[in-house]
Parts: structure tokens; sequence; C-alpha cells
């Protein structure tokens, strides 16, 4: 089956609403003519700018994160409703950054996946191990727990419409990246994984690899067989870099 590349450029806590808006109008006339699917994931305070600023460009907006409930006493947290109604696509869930510094867990993620699928959202789900569990030999139990957790709540015909990013949390703005062997062997353990729910539906899902993906290695990371896009950090805050990731895209 043919999956659309996708690119996604997660920006963190970077970019006021007007460096947000000078970033996204220096990237819009370069990724015109782009072969793939892309999105930009924006702080919070940017969304409204952002999702103005693209309209009409094929260009999606994605959230960094969510709440799983509609409303209520959460103070400091945000409901996919109230990313729904700024004309948000989509939402990052589980970056590791989320996970080791504000103790996101796999069972609120969860509740978190399919609240954002039932609201109308895109999803990125965000799994890795980090440098011990690789090097212990965990890679690929802390992989199965956190696909397994992540989907768990997901009705199997909707498994394909959940984005994968997998993103080895040693590489993670470390400079590092993962070996093309290291990468396929991930990915393609991730999409098993989904294929242990539905087969057909593993076939469907698009699994990105992250982790200091920059424009000097991309090819060769989006030639992998599993892989079918990036989730690109740092470089997604250069435009002509960024760009010059999505260029490398395979058009298949």
């Amino acid at each position: 089956m043919s999956r659309t590349p996708f690119i996604a450029g997660n920006w963190k806590m970077h970019g006021t609403i007007a460096e947000a808006e000078q970033l996204v109008q220096a990237l819009l006339p370069r990724v015109a003519a782009a072969p793939c699917d892309i999105a930009v994931c924006v702080p919070f305070t940017a969304l409204q700018a952002v999702v103005d600023s693209v309209r009409g460009s094929g260009v999606a907006v994605y959230a960094q994160n969510m709440h799983h409930a509609e409303k209520g006493a959460f103070t400091g947290e945000v409901s996919a409703a109230m990313l729904g109604e700024l004309d948000v696509d989509g939402v990052v869930l589980g970056h590791s950054e989320r996970r080791q510094l504000f103790g996101e867990t796999d069972k609120a993620l969860q509740l978190k996946v399919p609240a954002a699928l039932d609201a109308g959202l895109e999803v990125i789900l965000c799994v890795g191990e980090t440098e011990d569990e690789r090097e212990n030999g965990d890679t690929e139990r802390r992989l199965r727990h956190q696909v397994q957790e992540g989907l768990e709540k997901v009705p199997a015909e909707r498994l394909g419409d959940v984005v994968i990013a997998y993103e080895p949390i040693w590489a993670i703005g470390t400079g590092n990246v993962a070996t093309p062997e290291q990468a396929q062997d991930a990915l393609a353990f991730v999409r098993a994984l989904v294929a242990d729910r539905d087969k057909e539906q593993a076939e469907r899902t698009r699994i990105l690899y992250g982790g200091s993906v920059k424009a000097d290695n991309a090819a060769e990371l989006l030639a992998l067989p599993d892989c079918d896009g990036a989730l690109v950090g740092g470089a997604s805050l250069d435009a002509e870099q960024f760009a010059a990731i999505v260029d490398a895209a395979p058009q298949r």
C-alpha cells in the first residue's frame, strides 16, 4: 500500500506570535510544490496566528499537547474542542519531553489518543526508548508497552489514522542519529505491533522517524522501507533547512 510521506516540524517552546508568523511566511513559498504532507507543531499562543497564515497552503497546523477531558478543573490544560475552535488540524501526543519532564504516562495517552480522534483531530503519537533501555536490550519491550497502551482504546478500524513517530530519546537534540539499520528495525517493529491488532491498518499507518533529523541525513532515513516521514525538531526552526528535508521525501 502506498503511504503519502509526512514531514512534521515540532517547534517546541520557540516562537512568539511575530516570530512564528515570520517563520511560516519564509517556509510557505519553499514548500509550495512539496511531494508530501507537511505540518508545523506550534506553541499554543501562536496557533491562531499560524492557522491564519497557512490558510489555503496545504500546510497543516498541530498543537503540541492536549487534555483528554472535554472540560473541567484542569488548570493550565487545553481540550480538543478548544483546539478545534482554532481550526487546528491535529496534535502531537506523548513526546518524550512531555513524558520525561512533565510526567506524562502511557495511561494518560490511552485516553488522549481516542479523545483527539473523536474530536476530528489528526494524531501523532510519539514513542521511543532511552539510551539505557537501548543499551540494556529493552528497546522492543519499551516500544511494545508504549504502542499497545497508546492505541489500546482506538477502534481497530481507526488504527491507520494514528501517525506514530519513533524517536529514540538518546537522539533528540543531541546530534546523534540512529543508524539506518537501527531506525529500520525499530520502525518495522512498530508496524508489526500495529499489525498485531490489524494487518490492513498497519499497512495504512504512517510511521515517522525523529531524532536530530537534518537536511544532510534526511534522504537516507526517508528512504527506509518502513519510514513514512520525519518529526523534525531544531531543523524545523530554519525555513531553508526544513524545506530541504521536505524535498528529500520520496514520492510514493
